[in-house]
């Protein structure tokens, strides 16, 4: 018997007690309020060949960021995500913040360049024998001068020195459009991918009104 072809499906909004469903053939219109972007996930399970860090990244530097200072993580993870709607940090309570930062299986570093916190990395080994590259962003001013490669290459030593056997990542259409071709060209291979829709933070205050201008309100 031939199984019959799933046309649509139904989802769980978050913050809202409503559903909709996704039609997997055409389009799907978002009540207003809501956002949706096309989550891609990427993963490897070794690690690649070492790159060499581009010319002119030697004033880079990594900065272990204390366990007890959340407000410095917040304001950098804003710094750099803002214009790309990173939210999901800012919209946590507190008390949800807090055992992720205290948990020793959860590496958080600035990149620092001249002086200033420029870029972000999380990196996650809350599963046993797996690594997430959690959170990766840099401050624009640094994009394309091969901040992005040096960063990536701290990531790779740092989590490859680990007792992991596979590590990944996922990206999004919000976020910077050259991010996934990045992500394949470091090494990691697309394995799945699906749908996120969540509540504009805009409209709650958690981002600027103005923010992600090429992604406007809906309300």
């Amino acid at each position: 018997m031939i199984a019959a072809k799933i046309h649509s499906f139904e989802l769980d909004l978050p913050s809202m007690s409503q559903s909709l469903t996704i039609t997997l053939t055409g389009t799907t219109d978002l009540p207003p309020g809501k956002v949706a972007a096309i989550v891609t996930s990427l993963e490897m399970f070794e690690r690649p060949p070492e790159r060499a860090d581009p010319p002119g990244t030697e004033g880079f530097s990594l900065d272990p960021i204390e366990r007890s200072d959340i407000d410095r993580y917040l304001r950098i993870y804003r710094q750099l995500g803002e214009r790309w709607m990173w939210f999901s940090r800012l919209v946590a309570p507190r008390a949800e913040l807090e055992p992720i930062f205290s948990d020793p299986a959860v590496a958080i570093y600035a990149a620092c360049f001249d002086g200033q916190d420029v870029g972000l990395l999380e990196l996650d080994f809350r599963v046993p024998g797996e690594g997430e590259l959690a959170f990766f962003g840099l401050d624009e001013p640094v994009v394309g001068k091969g901040a992005g490669r040096w960063l990536m290459n701290r990531a790779l030593e740092l989590a490859w020195t680990r007792p992991i056997s596979r590590f990944w990542v996922h990206t999004c259409t919000l976020d910077h459009p050259a991010a996934l071709g990045f992500y394949r060209r470091s090494g990691f291979t697309v394995f799945k991918r699906g749908i996120e829709v969540d509540d504009d933070p805009r409209l709650t205050g958690k981002l600027r009104r103005d923010a992600v201008a090429h992604h406007p309100v809906i309300a």
